[in-house]
């Protein structure tokens, strides 16, 4: 989770994005853990004194999500970058801030535990897909406000098959073009794998303040109608190897934002420690009754 990459993760679109694409991060720095179900609180635990030694000393930014469907005992810290230079410039970052706040010895003691809470993990950089996305933010700024505002993000991972990427990204645009013509809301993001990952996969996230609003989207049938529907039908078949549907889940707890992201809702960002509970006190024993009164 050395490197990773913030802000939420992916979308579909259709706005003219040229100029938007050069201002804003280009590329997501994702580190995926499998975690052991056993050493989950260990897991997190140790994620906890890592954000906050990064938090306290200027070192790397990124956003920790828990896949809720989907494979479980997954998490995913994710971090936005502008290039590929960014992406090791924040290494060094993350490891200055370690070692600044438990020296390098304290700081391999640190590694040690966290690695012994995985089963698996892997790092993968995807490139962020502007020209592809539904409702792109106008400015960085906007995209980390609208990460802030957000508690759940749901991706369709999906898996092109050689040779027809560009028939599928120009599909893309016109589901894009349906969705604006139909008042669709919310916003859909999309990254393409670049490093670490199956080439011709594209990630197509929705950020969502809360799950009701997937129940207020228009089915792609109604937005499409029947002709347009049996042409996607026929692209699926003939272009697209395989897709999966998954839901995660925001940990700000794990989470070292940037300050735009935490200040859209710093009470979510920022959660206050739980007091411990008052022990109860101890009753009194009563008195025993005189039997002579």
């Amino acid at each position: 989770m050395w490197r990773r990459v913030a802000g939420a993760v992916l979308f579909a679109v259709l706005t003219s994005v040229a100029a938007l694409g050069q201002e804003q991060a280009g590329y997501l720095d994702v580190y995926i853990a499998h975690v052991k179900p056993e050493k989950r609180a260990e897991f997190d635990a140790v994620n906890k004194k890592i954000a906050d030694a990064n938090r306290r000393n200027k070192g790397d930014t990124w956003i920790a999500l828990e896949t809720t469907y989907g494979e479980l005992n997954t998490v995913r810290f994710v971090s936005t970058r502008g290039s590929y230079a960014d992406v090791e410039k924040a290494f060094g970052a993350f490891m200055g801030a370690i070692n600044k706040a438990y020296g390098p010895a304290g700081g391999a003691k640190l590694f040690q535990d966290f690695t012994g809470t995985l089963e698996s993990a892997r790092s993968e950089v995807r490139r962020r897909r502007w020209d592809l996305s539904y409702n792109p933010p106008t400015d960085a700024a906007a995209g980390m406000r609208a990460v802030g505002n957000a508690r759940w993000i749901r991706t369709v991972i999906v898996h092109v098959r050689p040779g027809h990427a560009p028939e599928f990204e120009a599909f893309l645009k016109e589901i894009n073009a349906a969705s604006q013509r139909s008042n669709s809301p919310g916003m859909r993001w999309v990254s393409e794998a670049a490093e670490g990952g199956r080439a011709g996969t594209y990630y197509i996230s929705r950020l969502l303040s809360s799950l009701s609003e997937l129940d207020q989207t228009p089915s792609l049938q109604q937005m499409l109608g029947e002709e347009g529907y049996e042409k996607f039908q026929k692209l699926n078949a003939e272009a697209v190897a395989s897709a999966q549907f998954e839901i995660y889940r925001i940990l700000p707890e794990i989470s070292n934002p940037p300050a735009e992201t935490a200040a859209a809702a710093p009470d979510f960002w920022n959660p206050k420690p739980k007091s411990a509970a008052k022990p109860k006190a101890e009753a009194q024993p009563k008195p025993a009754a005189n039997p002579n009164p």
